[in-house]
């Protein structure tokens, strides 16, 4: 039998083929649009997902049932003595804090891990988890390591329209509209709890201007150490962007961060992307030692 399996869910942007190119698990956030429940990467594409939710305020994500884990913990236990599962951030949904409870039930065999991360940042854990696993490090050592590493990433995006905010009840339907009207475009920072507003911009431009000066200002306090071991990477997320937008993107990091590599580049995941709509740009930083 196999040691270990790492198990994520969709929140991490990890697609069903990457997963299974990478001998990783992915279990699928289900949403729903007009009352009909959609699996990312299963019964419905990114494209399809925001010409719907285009057209429709009846949109909203639920959690993984405990009956699919159930499904695919018991399954992947056949094969491997343990799971590792890290699904999304404990305080973007109570999923987390709901599967570690169901992983009670297995005898210390699955692992819950809330690393407080979504996105890019959760795909860098991921990864590390793999590849540690990989070299042969126990379970004990891989559980230890991302406990020690969860807070060392932070992430920046800015959104288009503040439409989508709105119907997420996150802010007014007054305070959308003038934003909306003076083509206002929020800068939101996690840490993983929630997302906050940490500024407002007028163009798409100076949102990439303020995020990598924030970014820059962290890389020369809180995580200088990291930084100058070479341990800091760069991610990077958007919904529906151009790809010679994302490319140009890319360029202006290349010259801001001369000496620093852009890990992940991917689009949002859609439990994401229902909040943020399209246009989303994310820029993130994350510590990382095994990729």
């Amino acid at each position: 039998m196999k040691n270990v399996v790492i198990v994520t869910d969709s929140s991490s942007g990890i697609s069903q083929a990457e997963a299974q190119a990478n001998g990783l698990v992915v279990v699928p956030i289900p949403f729903t649009i007009d009352g009909k429940e959609y699996l990312e990467d299963k019964t419905i594409t990114a494209p399809k997902f925001f010409d719907m939710i285009a057209k429709t305020d009846n949109v909203s994500t639920s959690q993984t049932s405990r009956y699919t884990l159930e499904e695919t913990w018991n399954k992947l236990l056949e094969e491997y003595e343990h799971i590792i599962y890290i699904p999304i951030t404990s305080g973007l949904s109570g999923a987390c804090y709901n599967a570690m409870e169901f992983a009670k039930s297995y005898n210390g065999r699955v692992h819950v891990v809330d690393l407080l991360r979504i996105s890019v940042p959760l795909k860098v854990s991921i990864y590390e988890a793999l590849k540690m696993a990989e070299l042969g490090k126990s379970v004990d050592e891989i559980l230890q390591y991302l406990e020690t590493t969860k807070h060392q990433f932070s992430i920046y995006l800015t959104l288009t329209t503040l439409k989508y905010l709105r119907r997420g009840g996150r802010i007014t339907p007054a305070a959308a509209l003038i934003g909306d009207m003076l083509k206002l475009k929020p800068i939101l920072f996690s840490r993983g709890q929630n997302f906050d507003k940490t500024a407002l911009v007028l163009t798409m431009a100076q949102a990439k201007k303020k995020m990598m000066a924030e970014i820059k200002k962290e890389l020369q306090t809180e995580f200088k150490e990291p930084y100058e071991q070479g341990k800091m990477v760069l991610l990077v997320a958007n919904t529906t962007l151009p790809d010679e937008e994302i490319k140009k993107f890319h360029a202006e990091i290349a010259n801001e961060f001369p000496n620093m590599r852009i890990l992940f580049s991917d689009p949002l995941c859609l439990a994401i992307g229902c909040h943020t709509g399209p246009g989303a740009l994310g820029f993130c930083t994350c510590v990382c030692n095994y990729l």
